[in-house]
């Protein structure tokens, strides 16, 4: 009898902590899927194929293996990739309430933009692009150009506890420098409403995304602020120098398929 109370008592507790996270199955009303994968497919492993990625031990590839097609949209567009950011900001933010700012405004938060701040899945779903082939730049570009991406609610909610605490907030983003007016309103109008800084990439950014960043961090470092947090979907936004106090990876398992359209879309 006792076993069995007990047994009920976990699950009510853990049926009240969900729902007290207000955490939602969809992740966007415009396309919602449930589900964190698609059919089987026999004899690969779509599931191990995505961490590997996601660990940064699948590199240097263009496009997700046909055979995950299925399996990767439903993980993006479903509640997976909701609950697995989800986890990612639950862990920042008890680090985060067990900072003690300093009180001089000089403790940031570094967060990147697409797929961290701002979500591109809208775009996804309606075109519902097939991530086995390449991206229509064309119209990954006048996608950006509308500035209607919504925010990544669990993002969102990390951003708004921030401030709460004191710790003010900076946008790092491989974003050109041509999109500062359409990204600051977008951010606007997705629940950013205030931060330090917002860096976008110039004309005289170069080299890789990790070494853009890094020399971003640096700048903000010697102006005499300190990087408690660091926040991004791919790892270029939290590898290189000055990375910060502790940093926290957001799952993205389609990232290398912009990263390598970099050089001729807008937003990565």
């Amino acid at each position: 009898m006792g076993v069995v109370v007990l047994v009920l008592w976990l699950f009510l507790f853990a049926s009240s902590v969900h729902l007290s996270q207000g955490i939602s199955h969809e992740i966007h009303l415009l396309r919602p899927r449930h589900g964190s994968g698609g059919h089987h497919v026999p004899g690969f492993s779509c599931l191990s194929w995505r961490l590997g990625v996601e660990t940064h031990n699948i590199i240097e590839w263009s496009t997700v293996p046909q055979a995950c097609e299925s399996y990767v949209g439903h993980y993006m567009l479903g509640r997976q990739y909701r609950k697995d950011s989800g986890m990612v900001v639950f862990e920042a933010l008890a680090y985060a309430q067990g900072l003690n700012p300093a009180g001089d405004g000089k403790d940031i938060w570094v967060f990147d933009v697409d797929e961290t701040s701002l979500s591109n899945l809208p775009y996804f779903a309606k075109a519902w692009i097939r991530v086995v082939e390449a991206l229509n730049l064309t119209q990954a570009n006048s996608w950006v150009y509308e500035g209607k991406a919504p925010a990544q609610p669990e993002s969102l909610k990390l951003y708004k506890k921030l401030l709460s605490l004191g710790i003010k907030v900076v946008f790092i983003t491989g974003r050109s420098e041509a999109l500062r007016n359409v990204t600051t309103e977008n951010l606007h109008n997705a629940g950013f409403h205030t931060w330090e800084k917002l860096n976008l990439r110039g004309s005289s950014d170069t080299g890789t995304a990790v070494v853009y960043k890094s020399n971003a961090r640096k700048k903000l470092e010697k102006s005499g602020y300190r990087i408690v947090g660091n926040i991004g979907d791919q790892w270029s936004d939290i590898l290189g120098t000055n990375v910060g106090n502790r940093t926290f990876k957001l799952p993205n398992p389609i990232y290398c398929q912009l990263m390598n359209s970099r050089s001729r879309i807008s937003y990565i």
